[in-house]
C-alpha cells in the first residue's frame, strides 16, 4: 500500500483511540483491518506515514497536532489554544495540584519504585493524604509490594495517565536534577591562583583595558602601540620618582645620623 493510501488510516486510528497509540499498536490494527492483502504493512511504512502526518499538522492552518505523548501518538491541541480549550472545561480544567502533592508525586516519579515510608522520610512529615489523592487522580499506581523490608509496604510509581499529563513518553524523559539545580542555583565565585574569579565576565577585545576617567568612572579604553609606549614610559618614570624618593630619604637618615655624632663629640671633649 501507498503512503499517501496509509496516512488516512493512521489519521483514524489516532483520532478515534482512548489512549496513545504506539506505532507497533497502529502496524497491528491495520494489518488486521487488511488481512486479505497479502503484503503485510511494515512498521517501517507506518512510521514513514506517521512522519507525513506531523508534518501535515505543523502547518499553522491547524490549531492540532500529531505527538507522542503517555507512550504513544495522539492528537493534541496546539499550545497557542490553552485559553481556548480551557473555557470548554471550567475550573476542573484549571484546577492546580497542592504544594504537598507536588512534592509527593515528584518524589515518586525520580525515586519510582519508590515506597510510602521512604517518600515520608524524604519530606518529614506525613504523606497519606497526598499519596490518596495522587491515587485518585490516576497519577500514581501501586505495583507491588517491597519483598526485602519489614511488613512488605507497597510500592509507588507513576502512571501512563501522569505521562500524558506531563506530556512524556517515559520516565526517562524527566528533566535531569542537574539541569534544574543549574538553572535555579546561583554559583559561587571562586578565586583562581592568579587573583581571578572563575565567573568573572571578560573582555572580549584582548586589546582593551579599564581606565579611570577624568569623571572618576571606570571606562574600556583601547590599547595602542602608542598608548603602550606611553604606559611604559609612565611606568618607568614612576619608578625612577620611587628610587629619587627613597635616596632623598635614605640620604636625609645619613645627615641625620652624621648631625647626632658632630652634636656629640664635644659633649665627650668637655
Amino acid at each position: 500500500m501507498e503512503i499517501s493510501n496509509l496516512i488516512p488510516h493512521i489519521e483514524a486510528l489516532i483520532f478515534a483511540s482512548e489512549k496513545p497509540l504506539t506505532s507497533l499498536e497502529l502496524t497491528e490494527l491495520i494489518n488486521n483491518a487488511f488481512g486479505f492483502m497479502e503484503d503485510k504493512i511494515t512498521l517501517d511504512q507506518i512510521e514513514s506515514g506517521i512522519e507525513g502526518i506531523r508534518e501535515k499538522y505543523s502547518s499553522e492552518f491547524y490549531p492540532f497536532e500529531v505527538r507522542q505523548s503517555g507512550g504513544g501518538w495522539q492528537f493534541l491541541t496546539k499550545r497557542d489554544y490553552h485559553k481556548t480549550v480551557a473555557q470548554l472545561n471550567g475550573d476542573k480544567f484549571l484546577k492546580r495540584l497542592s504544594s504537598a502533592a507536588i512534592e509527593t508525586l515528584a518524589i515518586i516519579a525520580y525515586k519510582q519504585p519508590v515506597t510510602k515510608g521512604e517518600i515520608e522520610s524524604i519530606r518529614g512529615v506525613s504523606s497519606d493524604y497526598a499519596v490518596q489523592k495522587l491515587l485518585e487522580k490516576d497519577l500514581i499506581v501501586i505495583t507491588g509490594r517491597n519483598e526485602q523490608l519489614p511488613g512488605h509496604p507497597l510500592v509507588y510509581a507513576t502512571s501512563k495517565s501522569f505521562m500524558d499529563y506531563f506530556g512524556l513518553n517515559s520516565a526517562e524523559d524527566l528533566p535531569k536534577l542537574k539541569e534544574v539545580f543549574d538553572e535555579t542555583m546561583i554559583q559561587p565565585t571562586t578565586i583562581t591562583e592568579d587573583g581571578g574569579t572563575s565567573n568573572e565576565e571578560t573582555i572580549e577585545d584582548e586589546n582593551a583595558v579599564l581606565v579611570v576617567s577624568e569623571t572618576g568612572e571606570l571606562v574600556e579604553a583601547e590599547v595602542t602601540v602608542e598608548t603602550e609606549v606611553e604606559m611604559e614610559l609612565e611606568s618607568e618614570k614612576e619608578e625612577e620618582q620611587g628610587y629619587e624618593k627613597e635616596e632623598e630619604q635614605e640620604q636625609g637618615d645619613v645627615e641625620e645620623q652624621e648631625q647626632g655624632e658632630d652634636e656629640e663629640k664635644p659633649q665627650e671633649n668637655e
